[in-house]
């Protein structure tokens, strides 16, 4: 319990002036006038305060909303981003394997295709060799390795050129082989044989017919009888001939010895072309002067056929064709290299 203040009687009269003796009412009176004056700021300053937070409360609330829109924007959005980047990823994928799929495809093809050119090469090689090595024709080969370097040429393939570079090396000591028309001898001696079976014979050849001289103009004085005896004198001299053979009498055959006379020429001559395919010049040329020798002596000299057949022969004898060709094993063996790794690398894939 407090205990009350004992204040002075205040005196019934005297007025202000009573009151302002007094200090401690003044400094009452004065404390109170300020605190309801700090009272009625800080109550205005409050209220301010109060619609201030109103004020920003409304604006965050409507920053709020705003944001929720947004956001929810944003995540529909980036759901349909994230459904799209799905789409674009699954193409993606699809695409990387359908890429993966042409590019296998493309290997296979492009393997495929260059095996089958190489093979396409060694065959025309293989080819070209046999025709050297069996039947001389040099033509022939030529022509086979000409198409193979014409191949690789097309492939512009940069590990087919080492191959490419020994093809043309050969098409070129091909061309500059001497008296390697191996296909051209042939064919004269093949004519000289076509020709054999006309051929006249030497026994079968007749003396020219002496054509009778057209008689001079005479005078009337010349005598008859002079005459006369002209005429069964020249008639005489038909029934006997002489004739000079330089070679000697000509053989009498028979029909059966004239067969085998052209047959037997027609195989020296067969074996002159066999010599000359195998290039064995020795047994070539034996057998082309055994044949001119039986020209001359069997056959009538004086017939142009018989002129021609000696003729070719001749050349034929004066031709050399016991040279070499040059071989195509390195070529062959060059290629077949190049091939096999690619059928290894093939193998185990297949």
């Amino acid at each position: 319990m407090e205990t009350p203040v004992q204040t002075d009687p205040v005196p019934p009269s005297g007025g202000w002036r009573h009151v302002l003796r007094r200090p401690a009412l003044l400094v009452a009176a004065v404390a109170l006038a300020i605190v309801l004056a700090q009272w009625f700021d800080t109550r205005q300053q409050v209220g301010n305060l109060q619609e201030e937070l109103a004020r920003r409360l409304g604006e965050g609330e409507t920053v709020a909303k705003e944001g929720r829109t947004l956001a929810r924007q944003s995540q529909e959005t980036l759901a349909a981003l994230q459904a799209k980047v799905g789409v674009l990823e699954a193409r993606l994928a699809e695409a990387q394997s359908q890429a993966v799929a042409l590019e296998a495809m493309y290997q296979e093809i492009s393997s495929t295709r260059d095996e089958r050119l190489l093979a396409e090469v060694e065959q025309a090689v293989v080819i070209a060799m046999q025709q050297l090595q069996f039947a001389g024709n040099v033509e022939a080969a030529l022509i086979a390795l000409q198409g193979a370097e014409a191949r690789l040429a097309r492939a512009v393939q940069p590990q087919f050129l080492p191959v490419r570079k020994l093809i043309v090396r050969d098409i070129e000591r091909l061309k500059g082989t001497p008296g390697a028309n191996i296909s051209g001898l042939s064919l004269k001696i093949e004519s000289v044989v076509a020709a054999v079976d006309g051929l006249p014979l030497a026994y079968e050849q007749r003396p020219k017919a002496e054509t009778a001289k057209p008689a001079a103009a005479k005078p009337a004085s010349v005598d008859y009888w002079r005459d006369l005896g002209a005429d069964l004198w020249r008639e005489l001299r038909q029934l006997v001939r002489i004739e000079r053979i330089d070679q000697g009498d000509p053989a009498l055959l028979s029909p059966n010895q004239s067969f085998f006379l052209r047959e037997n020429l027609k195989l020296r001559l067969l074996n002159a072309r066999l010599a000359l395919l195998q290039r064995d010049g020795k047994v070539f040329r034996e057998e082309i002067r055994q044949s001119r020798e039986q020209l001359d002596r069997y056959f009538d000299g004086r017939a142009k056929p018989v002129q021609a057949a000696q003729a070719t022969l001749k050349a034929l004898a004066a031709t050399d064709v016991s040279f070499d060709l040059p071989g195509l094993a390195e070529t062959l063996t060059a290629l077949r290299n190049l091939k096999f790794p690619r059928d290894r690398a093939a193998g185990p894939g297949r």
